[in-house]
């Protein structure tokens, strides 16, 4: 019997209403090319093998968990086991032709690390259905105006559309997690949607005025740009961050980057 592991940050689901549920949100087809970050015991890699006949690659760090999902899968032919860090993995590698959907129940220690790698790789990504800590779901999705919006909500929904499914509760995990969980689904934008002429001025703007919440642009931004310059964009310089659409951000930054 394994044992969770705290340092991988390891919470195995077992309820089957919810894994159910989970696969019925991702509604794989047959010949999609299927990828699960952290598959742990199996439990949804068994559920995704029986709903679809197309390729699924799963991504452990664990190497005690590899004979283990050798032994219980050793007759899937479709089942192809990495043992690799999925924060280093290049997801690039499994793409041959075939779009990939992207699956997991992610480590909430490194959740928003692993979601900003895999924004490198969107190109290649159709969709990604995440368990994520429930409050990280309410960031990724929130709308400007509130206290949730912040960078993560900016840059993930520059690169992706986001949607909160559902909820789940620490009894679906063995050990039961303290706080609740939540499936996201997010759907990578087509790339003429939203353009930066440049990710990094992009981020840097981003990550700049969320610096100090509770500061207005005109305060957070004056390393970066003149008053003059804010204004000609349309916004007031006198509000605060987590009032700016994803769009508002994007003219900022292409202010400083003109497209050549």
């Amino acid at each position: 019997m394994h044992k969770a592991r705290k340092r991988f940050g390891q919470n195995f689901l077992h309820d089957q209403q919810i894994i159910d549920r989970i696969v019925s949100a991702i509604h794989p087809k047959p010949d999609q090319h299927l990828v699960e970050i952290g598959p742990g015991q199996g439990a949804l890699t068994e559920q995704l093998l029986a709903a679809t006949d197309g390729q699924l690659d799963v991504i452990e760090l664990d190497r005690d968990l590899i004979p283990i999902l050798q032994v219980k899968f050793f007759s899937a032919k479709a089942l192809t086991i990495h043992e690799a860090d999925a924060l280093k993995f290049d997801f690039a590698s499994l793409y041959p032709g075939e779009p990939l959907r992207v699956v997991g129940n992610l480590p909430y220690n490194i959740s928003t690390p692993l979601l900003f790698h895999l924004l490198r790789f969107t190109d290649h990504i159709t969709d990604m259905h995440f368990m994520l800590q429930k409050e990280v779901v309410e960031r990724i999705c929130a709308s400007p105006g509130g206290s949730d919006y912040g960078r993560l909500s900016v840059m993930m929904q520059y690169f992706c559309q986001t949607e909160y499914l559902f909820t789940v509760k620490p009894g679906a995990f063995n050990p039961a997690p303290k706080v609740d969980s939540a499936i996201i689904r997010l759907a990578p934008r087509p790339k003429h949607e939203l353009t930066a002429h440049s990710l990094e001025t992009l981020e840097t703007v981003v990550r700049t005025s969320f610096s100090q919440r509770r500061k207005t642009l005109r305060n957070n931004l004056k390393q970066l740009m003149t008053l003059q310059q804010i204004e000609d964009t349309g916004i007031d310089p006198g509000i605060r961050p987590e009032r700016l659409s994803v769009a508002d951000f994007v003219n900022l930054a292409n202010l400083l980057t003109p497209h050549d």
